[in-house]
């Protein structure tokens, strides 16, 4: 388990943001579920995006080719299959929520028997939406206790599936993902409000770019087609928002950062920084090529997270060094991520002399000048260990973050760009 121990300094320059993990899924399972040959670019092999492309070899997916481009970052030629076709009964889905909650529908389609295993706090993040599924429909299944591992034997069936929508839109993508390859049509009914829409909509953009058309009736009832081809496609990757959103508020609590490969007409809804920044009183100017964020006073606001839960770390970091009080409102969702999101922030931050009061769905943080240095935690959870790099920068004193190595989830180069930015990193393996 690795460590980092950062002096204070601001960061300044320029950094490339990575390509979009969100997207990065997506583009690897529509090119699998296509029959041919297909592109996809500018990816990085963060943990989670090779645990999904392993998931897609396992079910007959073939990786024909990976180059690794100057910048790090990778190109693959998927030959996806028609039918799928169980080759490794057993799927690791390390730590990733997406991998798992995406590929358990799809795994029904090769129609055998299949195991899906994770790590973690994933072998008990709530699967009740799909479990309900399999007993309505017949799927046998087996769990520990209702935690991973998961043993499924059966084919998910043309249906009307009744999802709530407030636990977690990823059960929505996976049954999007598989349904259009059912033999009869199907629709999925919202039974209440739906929250990260935009998690939605990159579905449905993405499966559009491969060919398959979902009607989308005001997110509340969704009408799928059966007997739908994915076309094969070339595709490259964006920039993605909830990383470029560490380096933005980088850039108002310490010196100009510009931001490069980030699409402003992007469907993410993590581009929601852009908008809650300006609000607070952030300076952000826009240019052909990318943004800059500018050092900024910024005050408190109220901001609702129910569509955009993952920028909360870096927002509780923004929250603590702006003048008034800063509200994180319908954020309960954050609890039952890679660690308690709205504890763990809210803790680690507490122990360098921020003022954050945990309330049940949200944060109410209270605004400070500065922090002090000391030991603090990434509770295994790669948000939460960025958003503390970012807090070195205005802190009085040296900051450890233990098990920062958990960056490598979803961005395995966060260190060296924070380098790259000025940043005064010394990392080594805790115990030694």
């Amino acid at each position: 388990m690795k460590a980092v121990k950062i002096s204070p300094n601001k960061l300044k320059g320029e950094v490339v943001i990575p390509p979009s993990k969100s997207m990065s899924h997506r583009a690897i399972i529509c090119a699998a579920l296509g029959h041919g040959k297909s592109k996809i670019s500018n990816l990085i092999m963060s943990k989670d995006i090779i645990a999904t492309m392993e998931a897609m070899k396992s079910l007959g997916v073939k990786v024909i080719d990976t180059k690794k481009d100057n910048n790090d970052k990778y190109e693959i030629i998927i030959e996806g299959r028609d039918q799928l076709k169980v080759l490794n009964e057993v799927i690791d889905c390390n730590e990733s929520g997406s991998t798992l909650r995406f590929l358990i529908p799809i795994g029904t389609l090769a129609d055998d028997k299949v195991t899906f295993t994770g790590r973690g706090k994933l072998v008990e993040r709530p699967m009740d939406t799909y479990y309900e599924i399999f007993e309505k429909q017949g799927i046998k299944y087996e769990t520990n206790g209702g935690n991973l591992p998961l043993t499924l034997e059966g084919k998910l069936k043309a249906d009307k599936y009744e999802v709530v929508g407030n636990v977690s839109s990823q059960f929505i993508s996976g049954l999007l993902f598989t349904l259009p390859k059912l033999d009869e049509d199907s629709n999925i009914v919202i039974t209440n409000n739906l929250e990260s829409k935009a998690y939605i909509d990159l579905t449905l953009d993405m499966l559009g770019k491969f060919g398959i058309k979902i009607e989308n009736k005001n997110y509340e009832e969704f009408k799928i087609d059966g007997n739908q081809k994915y076309t094969p496609k070339d595709y490259r990757v964006e920039g993605d928002f909830s990383q470029g959103a560490f380096w933005i508020v980088a850039g108002l609590i310490g010196d100009s950062i510009k931001c490069l490969d980030l699409d402003l007409g992007s469907k993410q809804g993590d581009k929601a920084i852009l908008e809650i920044v300006e609000k607070m009183g952030g300076k952000i100017e826009y240019k052909e090529d990318g943004i800059i964020v500018h050092p900024s006073e910024t005050k408190g606001i109220t901001i609702d997270v129910s569509q955009c839960p993952d920028l909360v770390p870096i927002l509780a970091l923004l929250g603590t060094f702006s003048k008034g009080v800063t509200k994180i409102t319908n954020g309960a969702r954050l609890r039952i991520k890679e660690s308690d999101r709205l504890k763990s922030i809210s803790t680690e931050l507490n122990k360098l002399g921020a003022n954050i009061i945990e309330l049940e769905d949200g944060l109410e943080i209270h605004g400070v000048e500065g922090l002090t240095g000391g030991v603090v935690n990434s509770w295994n959870d790669h948000r939460i260990a960025m958003a503390l790099g970012i807090a070195s920068m205005k802190c009085s004193g040296e900051l450890t973050i233990e098990n920062s190595s958990s960056v490598e989830k979803s961005y395995p180069s966060f260190w060296e760009d924070f380098k790259s930015l000025g940043g005064h990193v010394h990392e080594w393996n805790m115990g030694e």
